[in-house]
């Protein structure tokens, strides 16, 4: 087996993990940089309505809106740290090193948007794919960087720790504590054990347990159940936001319709063109993601709908082309012209509001053990994210996480020994069992687990998945590792940690919505 050496071992590379390697390089650090694929295939890169900058009239009023967002359940100190930070660590980053084409007015003022939650225009973008924009500049820049090695299609497998993967009998008595990696090569199939000082899990979301997602492939909580198979502390993870908007016409593909319409004067209506969300809440269609989402779920229940609409009536033609060019061609690829007809739209799984749990500086309770970006939970989103702040989450906690890693291994010293090595069978695992055993993890969560639960949906998604598990387990156990085999064992171990952690919570708050039963 092939041991790497390393600093700062990185697992994923979206905008939270491209941002520590770019922050620990600078600090003279080497870091190992992992992606399921290629670069730009991450969740960060999909995001299309921008990032907060601008809280220069009333910084508290982004803390009162983030808040509310969340049910009034976020965490104080991770709300008072992202205002205070954030827009520092886009002008140091975005704006005054990669120069991120953000849109301008004509005197070159950056130009501001406003989605569902906010209370006043303080979102920057780049069009309508703003995520794309900053996450090619901070990958171009990370390529260029000769500290920071970009391993693309390698898969990590499972955290090493003392307890578990050392040869010495006497690290069973040290403090839990990580040292890397277990990693596949998929181009290869060989497993490479990544010896680190520190290991940081920035793998993103989860959405791709549920049957209707937002997110990119391989989005399967991979850092969640990796920190969670060697006792890592998770937190929050019932909280589960579904956008409210996603493409729905029949027969064509699902992608995300982002908030900034909303933002911009599109309003939802049902079939019969009524603006059902103005009974809902004060806010309307600008109403915050979990209560949107709830409403159009229960409008189409109701109703027998497969659909709601949103309606860009209030915007003309040439604005819908310019300012959300991304949207416009992909619904006239579908045979949909926007300016003309309003997009039929359903909620989809978006955003883990919950994950590993990690303080203001990414640390979990696994020593040398970093969560970052979506997949740490500092307590920002409390039950439910407000738009927009996700993109900042990243670069706030890359950067405070690069920077404590930095100041601990200078001054610290790390037990590294050689892990013990891997073993895996030869035999070839049937593609049809996997793609069969995800969908079902799919169907269940999106069924008993989805946008409205109940105790009985509960058990039910529990008793299906338990069940799946043995099965899995026996049949990873069995076959020689790919990356489907990983995410398959990976996606069913989230899975059951949602429907735990939502059979535990009895209330409905934010994203987690229990009704009672009959």
């Amino acid at each position: 087996m092939k041991i790497l050496h390393t600093d700062c071992l990185v697992i994923g590379a979206g905008l939270a993990g491209s941002a520590y390697a770019l922050r620990a390089a600078r600090s003279a650090l080497s870091v190992e940089l992992l992606s399921l694929s290629e670069p730009l295939a991450a969740n960060s890169d999909w995001a299309q309505g921008g990032i907060i900058y601008d809280t220069t009239t009333d910084p508290q009023a982004l803390a009162r809106d983030i808040f509310a967002a969340s049910d009034r359940t976020a965490n104080p100190a991770a709300v008072e740290h992202l205002v205070r930070e954030g827009p520092r660590a886009v002008e140091e980053l975005l704006l005054d090193e990669l120069h991120v084409g953000f849109d301008r007015s004509a005197a070159g003022e950056l130009d501001l948007t406003r989605e569902g939650g906010h209370s006043a225009r303080r979102i920057i973008h780049a069009k309508d794919a703003t995520g794309h924009a900053i996450l090619s500049a901070v990958a171009a820049r990370v390529d260029a960087t000769p500290q920071i090695s970009r391993r693309a299609g390698w898969v990590a497998i499972d955290l090493l720790t003392l307890s578990h993967n050392s040869d010495d009998l006497a690290d069973r008595y040290q403090p839990l504590t990580c040292f890397g990696a277990y990693v596949l090569d998929t181009s290869t199939g060989e497993t490479v054990a990544i010896v680190a000082k520190k290991t940081i899990l920035a793998t993103g979301g989860l959405g791709q347990i549920f049957l209707h997602t937002t997110n990119v492939p391989g989005s399967v909580g991979h850092g969640v159940a990796m920190a969670y198979r060697v006792g890592a502390r998770l937190i929050d993870l019932e909280y589960v936001q579904f956008h409210p908007t996603v493409f729905a016409k029949k027969n064509a593909a699902r992608f995300l319709i982002t908030e900034a319409l909303r933002g911009e004067g599109a309003v939802l209506l049902n079939a019969r063109g009524e603006r059902f969300m103005d009974a809902v809440d004060p806010r309307g269609s600008l109403a915050s993601r979990d209560v949107v989402a709830r409403a159009i779920k229960q409008e189409l229940a109701a109703s027998g709908e497969p659909h709601a609409l949103l309606d860009l009536s209030a915007m003309t033609p040439e604005f819908i082309r310019d300012r959300f060019p991304t949207i416009y061609e992909r619904c006239r690829e579908n045979g949909l012209d926007i300016t003309r007809e309003p997009i039929p739209v359903v909620p989809a799984a978006h955003f883990a509001c919950g994950g590993v749990h990690a303080d203001l500086s990414g640390r979990t309770s696994v020593r040398h053990l970093n969560a970052i970006g979506e997949t740490g939970c500092t307590g920002l989103h409390g039950a439910n994210r407000l738009a927009s702040t996700s993109l900042l989450e990243c670069l706030v906690s890359a950067k405070f996480a690069a920077l404590a890693d930095a100041a601990e291994i200078e001054r610290d010293t790390f037990r590294l020994p050689d892990p013990r090595e891997w073993e895996s069978p030869t035999r070839e695992a049937d593609p049809v069992l996997i793609r069969q055993d995800m969908l079902q993890i799919q169907h269940t969560m999106w069924n008993y687990a989805g946008v409205v639960r109940s105790p009985k949906r509960l058990t039910r998604a529990r008793r299906i998945l338990l069940e799946l598990r043995e099965e899995i387990q026996s049949f990873y156990r069995g076959c020689r590792l790919t990356r489907e085999l990983i995410e398959l064992r990976n996606a069913i171990q989230t899975a059951l940690l949602v429907v735990h952690a939502a059979s535990l919570n009895p209330r409905s708050k934010g994203s987690h919505y229990v009704v009672e039963e009959a």
